[in-house]
Order: C-alpha cells, then structure tokens, then sequence
C-alpha cells in the first residue's frame, strides 16, 4: 500500500511549496524509497498549455506529451524520475472528466455535486498515480493557497484521502510563511498561526509545519507556531532562504525531517545517501570561475518562464566547476532599438537565444544571432530561437532576403521555417502542437553528435513549425548543417552553422531532461566553448 505525503501551502502563494515537496521527496528516496510526486492546480484549465509564461511560469513537457505546471520540473530534477500528464491534476481535467460522464449517463438518476462526485474523481486520480507508478510514497502538492475558493475541492478531497487511507498512510505538511519585517528585524508568526487555522477549520490538522522566513527559525517562533498548530514543537521545521535551491534537503535533513517523515509513515529510517547531493551543492556554492551567458528573450520580466533552462544552465555549470551569470536581455527592447544587438555579444561569453512564440521580439532575437554570427559567438538556439536561427542563416548567409518564418509573416517569399503538415488542419490550440519525446537520429561527424556521444537520442518537444526542407539544399550549399533528425519522420532537429565555433540550434527543449548530476550535453558544450575565450 502506497503512502501518501500532501502537502499545502499558506500565507500567499509562491512561497515554495515546490521545492519543498521536492526535496521531501529526495529525502525518502535518498532512505532507499521509491518515490513520485503530483502536483494539484485549482485553475479551469485543462493543462498549462495555453497559458502566457507570465501567467504561470514555464510550460513544462512531459516525456508522454504533457504540458504541465513548473514545479513537475522540480519533481523530476530532485528525484531524477521521468513523470507524466498523469501527475498533474487540474481543476479542468477533473470537471471535465465528471461531466463527460454525466453527458454519457454515468449518474442516472443522481444529483452531479462536487460532494462526492468531484472529490472522488480527484482521489481516483491520486490512486491512479499511485497504481500505475507502484511509488512506496506519492508526493501530492495542492497549488496555491489554503482559503482559496478554488482549492476547496481538492482539499476535502485529501481530507477524506486522510480518514480512508488511514493515519499511518498519510502525512500531511503545511508549508506557511513566516515573514521577517524589515522596520524591526522582528520575526512574526501570525500569518502561519491564522493559515493552521485555516487549514484545521476545513478539517485538517498538520502533522509538520514548515516556516518559510529569509532565515532561520528563532525558537520562541517555534514554540509559538507549535502551540498554535496543535503540535509538539519537534513537527515545526525552518525553511530558510538559501543561494542555491539544491541545498534546501540538506538544511531540512539537518534538521531531522526525513526521519520525522519515516516514522510518521511507519517506514523504517534507513541512513540518507546524500553524498553525491552535497557534493554537487558544494560546487555550485564555491565555484569563483564566472562564466557570462546572454539570455535572450521576450519573457525576460518573470525568470520563470525559462527555469529548466536555468537549472540546466546551473548543471552543466557545476559539472565544469564554474558559476554561471546570467545576463538578461529582453528580445522586444532589441527589436525597438532600446538595447544594441551588439550588446549582448559584447557583454557575455556566450549567447542563448530563448523559446517563446510569436512576432513580439522576434526580429530583436534575429538581429543578435546575426552578431552572433559575424562575431563567431557560441551560440544555442532553443526551439523558437533554433527556427529564428534558421531564418538568420537564410537571410545573412545564404543571401535569401526577406526570409521568414511563416508564424511572423505568411506571406513571406522565402518559408525557410513552416507549418507542420499536420498542424494545418488543427481547429483547437490546447495540447494539439508536437508534444513529447521523440527519438532523433544523429549524423556522424557534427558537433551535436560529438557531443552527445550516441547514434540515437531522445528529447522532448513542443512546437507547431518545422524547417522547410524544400530550402534544406540551399541552406546546406551556405554552410548550415543538420546534425540530427527525427528518426520517425525524418524532421529537422538539430543544425549547426559550418566553421562557427559553436553554433547549434536544438528544435527539442534539452533543458526538460537535465538532471542535476546528468547535465545536458548542448549546455555543457556551450559553457565549455564559453570557457576558451
């Protein structure tokens, strides 16, 4: 029988939920325990595919297609698992799933209420993760806020989740903000007493809480938390801000969490293997050797938006033992002559041009490849910044003026980038794009290759346009090579620029599969370029 570990949120949101739940999960599977993680959104959306990144970050891709909430990509870095659209549950998928059922006449004869029709599908989906995954615990994270309307659902659900699966099966963790004013320096509890309240007024009592303050807990905080909660003051652990996210199971396990969490669950507390953790820690924190990365993009106000590709920045990093600095350029203040294409080149060590759909900030991204280009800059282009980087190759190198990609201008002369065949018939936008993992077949020789070291990859994508191959004879004669190709369909995956010291443009997103001790082979060959100037 599975355990289950839910953990909810109070104070406001972003507070950190994610990375908590993350690393609660590290620490049962660093005790040898298998473990998968679900993280529940309250939005009316089916999945986070339609969604602007500054609405809800990045869009994180499953291997089986799915478009998910961020935090899955937490869920996998910490855990070094491969999740699924299964382990994100929406407030769409579950409406939808119980009207569907009603319009087919599954409840004949019964009043549809979210009471129990709602709240049982929410726990048959949270069971299903558990059957499928045979995990000996499920993480479930419930997003935003205790209080919030929409959340109340699945809240009652996990309550019911608690009496049926009996105590010694679930763990219940709030995670609630304890914030440090800044007039007085004076740490408050209050907000974390009044989220507890919440939380037991709907029926749940926290078996731990976890504060998260810009420091540690003070012990009078503790004891007052704890007094309030209806806790022994050893269930109340500190979450404090750290300079890595990678530490924050470390300063928990410090603290004794994951044996709290063991015999909470009635497992046994085997000794954690976090040596290969710490090591990797260690060497983001004292690495001194700055290495300087120009991101360019269009979403450049909320980081978020691109966080696997951060976090796949920071592997690769650590790997080569260097610290990465990121240097932000927004690709719609290039476009409009606010900051010089030439600015990012001069300023950075390498360049990667940024995913993102649309004409917004496009020309602003071609004009910095186009530096990129003439300065032999190491440069990597990621999906939308791949196809861009098509079209900069078309216009500046193989002389095909006014080349485009049918996205920005349909009537362009040249489509160097295209539609995808069967993307031309689609009527509804979510979850109909290229999803998902696709193997890719590399060519010998390149640079992409030599990099990856294998024959065959695999990587994941998320994507309506292609490479024209009807122009792949006159890119080619002008020096850009294909380096991989879809080994299903034979698509454009990877080209790089000949004679260009490190030029490669990556259809798939290679930032989904980093791991924190297994780095991407692109990014790690782009910092080591960096590294020689």
């Amino acid at each position: 029988m599975a355990k289950y570990v839910f953990v909810t949120g109070g104070v406001l949101s972003s507070v950190g939920k994610g990375i908590t739940t993350a690393s609660l999960g590290l620490l049962l599977k660093a005790r040898g325990y298998s473990v998968t993680a679900v993280k529940i959104d309250p939005y009316i959306n089916v999945d986070a595919g339609t969604m602007n990144p500054y609405m809800h970050g990045e869009v994180f891709v499953t291997e089986d297609g799915g478009e998910t909430d961020l935090d899955l990509g937490h869920y996998e870095r910490f855990l070094d698992v491969n999740l699924s659209k299964r382990n994100n549950i929406t407030t769409g998928q579950v409406y939808l799933a119980v009207i569907e059922r009603e319009r087919r006449g599954d409840y004949l004869g019964q009043t549809v209420q979210v009471i129990p029709h709602i709240t049982n599908e929410i726990k048959d989906r949270i069971r299903e993760v558990a059957k499928t995954t045979g995990s000996d615990v499920v993480l479930v994270e419930i997003g935003g806020t205790v209080g919030d309307i929409e959340g109340l659902p699945f809240l009652e659900a996990i309550r019911q989740m608690g009496l049926e699966e009996g105590r010694e099966n679930t763990l219940f963790v709030h995670v609630a903000l304890a914030p440090v004013l800044s007039s007085t320096g004076e740490q408050k509890t209050k907000p974390v007493q009044h989220s507890v309240q919440e939380l037991r007024r709907i029926g749940i009592q926290p078996d731990m809480i976890i504060a998260r303050s810009s420091r540690p807990l003070e012990e009078e905080a503790r004891r007052k938390i704890a007094l309030y909660a209806n806790l022994p003051p050893q269930a109340v652990f500190s979450n404090p801000d750290v300079d890595v996210i990678y530490e924050v199971p470390l300063v928990l396990e410090e603290q004794g969490v994951g044996s709290f969490m063991a015999r909470r669950l009635g497992l046994e507390d085997r000794r954690p293997r976090l040596d290969r953790w710490r090591e990797f820690v260690n060497t983001l924190k004292e690495a001194s050797v700055e290495v300087k990365i120009g991101m360019v993009g269009k979403y450049t106000r909320l980081r978020d938006s691109y966080m696997s590709i951060i976090e796949a920045i920071k592997h690769s990093a650590a790997l080569l033992k260097v610290k990465p600095v990121l240097k932000w350029y927004e690709s719609t203040d290039i476009e409009r002559n606010r900051i010089s294409p030439s600015t990012p080149i001069e300023e950075s060590d390498a360049i990667i041009v940024l995913p993102g759909f649309g004409k917004r900030g496009a020309e602003g991204k071609i004009a910095v490849i186009k530096k990129a280009i003439e300065e032999d800059k190491p440069f990597l282009g990621i999906c939308f910044g791949m196809q861009l980087a098509v079209v900069a190759i078309a216009r500046y190198v193989a002389g095909l003026e006014d080349a485009n990609t049918t996205e920005i201008d349909p009537d362009t002369p040249h489509p160097v980038i295209d539609l995808l065949e069967e993307q031309k018939h689609v009527d509804r936008l979510g979850g109909t794009m290229r999803l998902g993992s696709y193997p890719i077949r590399l060519i010998h020789g390149t640079l992409v290759h030599k990099l990856y070291g294998s024959e065959i990859v695999s990587e994941r994508h998320r994507h309506r346009f292609e490479v024209n191959p009807k122009y792949l004879d006159k890119l080619v004669a002008a020096g850009m090579d294909v380096s991989g190709y879809s080994l299903r369909d034979g698509r454009v995956e990877f080209i790089e620029l000949r004679g260009h010291r490190f030029f490669i443009g990556s259809q798939p997103h290679p930032e989904f599969k980093s791991r924190p001790m297994k780095p991407s082979p692109l990014f790690t060959g782009l910092i080591s370029t960096a590294l020689e100037r």
